[in-house]
């Protein structure tokens, strides 16, 4: 399948992760890719059930070559994974960081990182695998919580699942670039520029029964962040902008 070797920074090439558009914008640097697949916690889990598409929002946790996604046992994803034949999945992490807003409807983009894999996604049996792919899951969250709360016991974890993907079918892409607007349309009187997109934690609230202060690791992860520094202003020479439109997002 591959048609690029893989070494140690990089995973193999494959049609399914060379992109058709855009080629430029893509990478299959592990580096890259872990990067991305560890700035979140929420993916989507795409596979096929009585011939129809599904996707379904949930939680994931990198660990080495190897995404575990969270479930529960009667899920579906959960039950096709079951088993040697596994289930054919396509997972993939998105981050959104600016709105690039330009002169002409046409020329909006946004600027994103995101992921891509495909593969066989089969469910995790071996309780040792399991603690580890829990214990991920959690701190993939909120880091160190695993090490701060009671671990499941023998019922939850009959209720819960988790199936694994090894990252052997893997790319990037991304966009980090300024307003590309056609040379025409540059002194049209409208704003133009980029809107930094970010995400934080509002002040935590406990619950009636916690009589601990808040973890170190809390405070850290809810502290207020500095704003982000000002977008790079653009050089005044003209730009044409076709390849930056909205529709190259993927």
């Amino acid at each position: 399948m591959s048609t690029v070797p893989d070494s140690d920074t990089s995973y193999a090439r494959t049609p399914r992760t060379t992109p058709t558009r855009y080629k430029d914008r893509a990478t299959w640097e592990r580096e890259a890719i872990h990067a991305v697949l560890d700035a979140t916690y929420l993916c989507h889990l795409g596979f096929v059930v009585d011939g129809a598409p599904v996707v379904l929002p949930t939680i994931h946790a990198r660990v080495g070559d190897r995404v575990y996604v969270h479930g529960s046992t009667g899920s579906r994803p959960l039950r096709g994974a079951r088993g040697e034949q596994g289930l054919p999945v396509c997972l993939t992490v998105t981050l959104v960081d600016a709105l690039v807003l330009t002169k002409s409807a046409f020329n909006h983009s946004v600027n994103f990182r995101s992921v891509v894999a495909h593969g066989t996604a089969y469910q995790v049996t071996d309780p040792e695998e399991l603690t580890v792919a829990l214990d991920a899951l959690v701190d993939q969250v909120v880091p160190g919580r695993s090490a701060e709360v009671r671990p499941a016991n023998a019922k939850e974890l009959a209720a819960t699942a988790v199936i694994r993907l090894d990252l052997d079918e893997v790319s990037a892409k991304s966009r980090n670039d300024l307003a590309a607007d056609d040379a025409e349309d540059l002194d049209l009187p409208h704003w133009a520029g980029l809107v930094p997109v970010t995400s934080g934690y509002g002040t935590p609230l406990p619950d009636a029964s916690t009589t601990v202060p808040l973890p170190a690791n809390l405070r850290a992860l809810t502290a207020p962040r500095p704003a982000p520094d000002p977008a790079p202003v653009p050089d005044s020479g003209p730009s044409t902008g076709a390849d930056d439109s909205t529709r190259s997002a993927g």
